[in-house]
């Protein structure tokens, strides 16, 4: 099994490219793009049983991270924002990232809007051989992620040693 993409929602397309981008550093597959509610295309029959009928249409736009993970931003043309973390909601409730410029990648989160929502974390701070870092952080539409410093592999392979 491989990994293909994330879907996340935003609040202004442009601003979720910018910060996706310009923070993260991920690359744009396909641009802003509108989708209308209709039934000739398969794409339209395919967001109408996602959505529902009455979905009013919405933004999309596609974007790759450097190791080909899929991020596709939807902006609803009708939409209730969210500013929280709904922690009682079952599912996904965040995604995890990694970089080799960890402290930049913050810098920038907070530059294009986002915010830091812990201080950095060390997972083996009594140990220099073991520099694994971890922070939660949020987009500038409240979607929570985590950055981490190494990877997966690394991080919990040596957790219990």
């Amino acid at each position: 099994m491989k990994m293909s993409h994330v879907g996340i929602m935003v609040g202004d397309m442009d601003k979720a490219v910018e910060f996706y981008t310009k923070a993260l550093g991920l690359e744009i597959v396909m641009g802003k793009s509108a989708v209308t509610e209709e039934k000739e295309s398969a794409i339209g029959r395919m967001c109408i049983a996602v959505f529902g009928e009455g979905f009013k249409g919405f933004n999309i736009a596609h974007l790759v991270t450097s190791d080909g993970i899929g991020f596709e931003l939807f902006e609803m043309k009708d939409r209730q924002e969210r500013h929280h973390v709904d922690f009682s909601r079952i599912g996904i409730f965040h995604y995890c990232l990694e970089t080799k410029d960890f402290e930049g990648v913050i810098e920038r989160v907070e530059q294009f809007g986002g915010k830091v929502r812990m201080d950095i974390m060390r997972y083996h701070p009594e140990d220099d051989s073991k520099p694994y870092k971890m922070v939660y952080l949020e987009d500038p539409f409240g979607n929570l992620f985590e950055l981490y410093s190494h990877s997966y592999s690394e991080t919990y392979s040596s957790e219990y040693e």
